[in-house]
């Protein structure tokens, strides 16, 4: 890791956390401090499972149910089993918590307008472009991949997903039992594996990977969800892939796609993919790619 990048990273948290006002109790000028302010946010109008604040947060149990204390004894939140599920707490804003909720939403476009207005138009359109920049680097680097079964509730959720928006962009829609869909087996160790990505602990984004034995590598399925595009998470399945493909000894990594999915097939041919005559029969595919790999290095 280059130091010099390290140095700078810990140089702009330490300017943000500066310039935005967490290092005090008294976040926006109010009498908490950014946690519970956050915790308000992201609560909403509409009110959150307690799960998925904290997965949404990346926060313990122990200290969101602190937090939920403490709004909970100043009359902002109510806590309560879900009705239909006892197991699963609910939070919601009372009326003195959408109250607080507006103040400190108030105060904050108040502090975005004070980081602003000492600069000129230019600087101004500088910062905010970097900061999108950077919103979108960061928002990439928190995605999280991982080998589920493909029987997963994620892993079907995302399979659905990918089904329904192919049926859409293919010229004569999609059917799945006319494809050469692998079966759940054939995804399974150790005849392959299927990764999910997700983000704040939703899927958001699927492949899987064949293994048979004496043939090359396929990789199947790979899907990303429209609102994630942009983050890199189609070449990071394809490294992920290719490391895996290659730590169990391949040295061919297969794949097919449709001719309408032109970023697709612009991704593989940047990331070393070469078209080759067709491999199998694959009444949706129009285009076959095979990547030769290489072994990783020994640790």
């Amino acid at each position: 890791m280059d130091m010099v990048q390290i140095d700078q990273v810990r140089q702009f948290n330490r300017t943000v956390t500066e310039r935005v006002g967490v290092l005090h109790d008294h976040y926006l000028g109010r009498d908490r401090p950014i946690g519970e302010a956050r915790l308000l946010w992201e609560i909403g109008e509409e009110g959150q499972d307690v799960r998925q604040l904290r997965e949404r947060l990346a926060l313990d149990s122990g200290y969101v149910s602190r937090l939920l204390r403490s709004l909970e004894a100043d009359g902002l939140v109510t806590v309560e089993p879900q009705a239909r599920d006892a197991r699963v707490r609910t939070v919601g804003l009372t009326d003195a918590g959408r109250a607080e909720r507006a103040m400190l939403d108030g105060r904050s476009e108040e502090l975005a307008s004070s980081l602003l207005e000492p600069l000129n138009t230019a600087q101004r359109a500088r910062l905010t472009v970097a900061m999108a920049e950077v919103d979108r680097l960061l928002t990439a680097g928190t995605v999280a991949l991982d080998t589920v079964d493909p029987n997963h509730p994620d892993a079907q959720y995302c399979l659905r997903s990918y089904f329904a928006e192919v049926q859409q962009r293919f010229e004569n829609g999609f059917d799945p039992a006319r494809s050469l869909l692998p079966d759940a087996g054939e995804l399974r160790p150790p005849h392959g594996l299927f990764l999910v990505a997700r983000l704040h602990g939703e899927p958001v984004g699927c492949a899987g990977l064949k293994l048979p034995p004496g043939a090359p590598a396929e990789i199947k399925r790979m899907w990303v969800a429209p609102r994630t595009r942009g983050l890199g998470l189609g070449r990071r399945f394809l490294t992920e892939l290719e490391n895996r493909a290659a730590q169990q000894g391949c040295d061919v990594l297969r794949l097919d796609t449709n001719k309408t999915l032109s970023a697709a097939i612009g991704l593989y041919h940047s990331s070393g993919f070469q078209e080759v005559p067709a491999f199998n029969d694959e009444p949706y595919a129009h285009h076959w790619f095979e990547k030769q790999l290489t072994a990783p290095p020994s640790r």
